[in-house]
């Protein structure tokens, strides 16, 4: 018998860890479904992308272990592998959300090493791992920030309750990531108390390193051949970063970009509404929707959570 493969090692790993912590995964009437069936909502990775690079050990896992700078192609194999798997743990069947799990555990599982330099409060030597949960816990709110604000600019006003819920229903990242229960924030209160306290505590440092990788992915080569679609991309994901850490980036944030972004901001929303759903929401979520409520898929008793975000690296 062959040996298992490491997605085949970490399937029944992530079923039982779900099984045991008792989630159901919901359906349509969900604020992730509503969420992330927004195809423009994809805008909003970038500042999450950024603000996950600020921290140093992401960075260097990244750096290491990634194709951040393979150019145009590649970074276009890499978004869709993240969106395919985003797709799949929101919308897929169970075995669909559990598959792209394990692929992200087994990623994962490759992802470590240490820091050739100090950055920041980290020595030269620090060691990271993808699977350290406090890191994983930064770059889960790092999306849990950027989402709703990007989905807010594009689509539509959220209430606090929402907010509040997509917090709640993204916590089912615990048992597929095998973070500890509890670590991941559940409301708005706890997202916003977190960032600040990282944001202030010195944790992050925008390394050379961390420019570099900024720059590939938002000024790849001959990216001015499609500026319609990068120009909008860039003033999301520059004007969404905190002032602190746009500063250290070295980017500059003028009066005229803040005004260029809420004209393009205003265009795309204008677009969305006069563009019919299957060219503006991802055709997996009305497959699996049909316009009715689907049957929950129950893992457990609870029936509180989803499957909104992951934490995908880039391969």
């Amino acid at each position: 018998m062959s040996p298992a493969t490491p997605l085949e090692r970490h399937r029944p790993l992530v079923r039982e860890r779900l099984r045991r912590a008792g989630v159901t995964r919901s359906g349509p009437g969900s604020i992730s479904w509503k969420i992330n069936r927004e195809v423009l909502v994809v805008a909003g990775w970038g500042s999450a992308i950024l603000l996950q690079l600020a921290h140093p050990l992401v960075a260097a896992g990244v750096g290491e272990h990634s194709s951040f700078r393979g150019g145009s192609r590649a970074g276009f194999r890499r978004l869709k592998s993240t969106v395919g798997a985003m797709l799949s743990l929101t919308f897929g069947d169970d075995e669909e959300a559990i598959s792209a799990a394990a692929g992200i555990n087994a990623i994962h599982d490759r992802v470590s090493g240490g820091l050739r330099d100090p950055a920041g409060a980290f020595p030269a030597g620090e060691t990271y791992s993808a699977h350290d949960p406090e890191l994983l816990r930064w770059v889960h709110a790092t999306l849990l920030a950027s989402i709703p604000l990007t989905y807010e600019l594009l689509v539509g006003p959220l209430t606090t309750e929402e907010r509040d819920r997509y917090c709640v229903e993204a916590a089912v990242m615990e048992p597929l990531l095998d973070i500890p229960a509890g670590l991941l924030p559940r409301s708005t209160t706890d997202l916003d108390a977190y960032m600040r306290d990282i944001l202030g505590s010195g944790r992050l440092a925008v390394t050379d390193g961390s420019r570099a990788l900024a720059r590939a992915a938002l000024f790849p080569p001959r990216w001015w051949l499609f500026w319609p679609a990068f120009r909008p991309a860039q003033l999301i994901t520059i004007g969404l970063l905190p002032a602190a850490v746009r500063e250290a980036y070295g980017f500059e944030w003028t009066r005229r970009d803040a005004r260029a972004l809420a004209r393009w901001a205003a265009a795309l929303r204008l677009l969305r509404r006069l563009m019919p759903a299957f060219v503006r929401e991802w055709s997996c979520s009305r497959q699996r929707s049909g316009g009715k409520p689907i049957a929950a898929a129950v893992f457990g008793r609870d029936t509180t959570t989803s499957a909104p975000i992951a934490s995908v690296p880039a391969e």
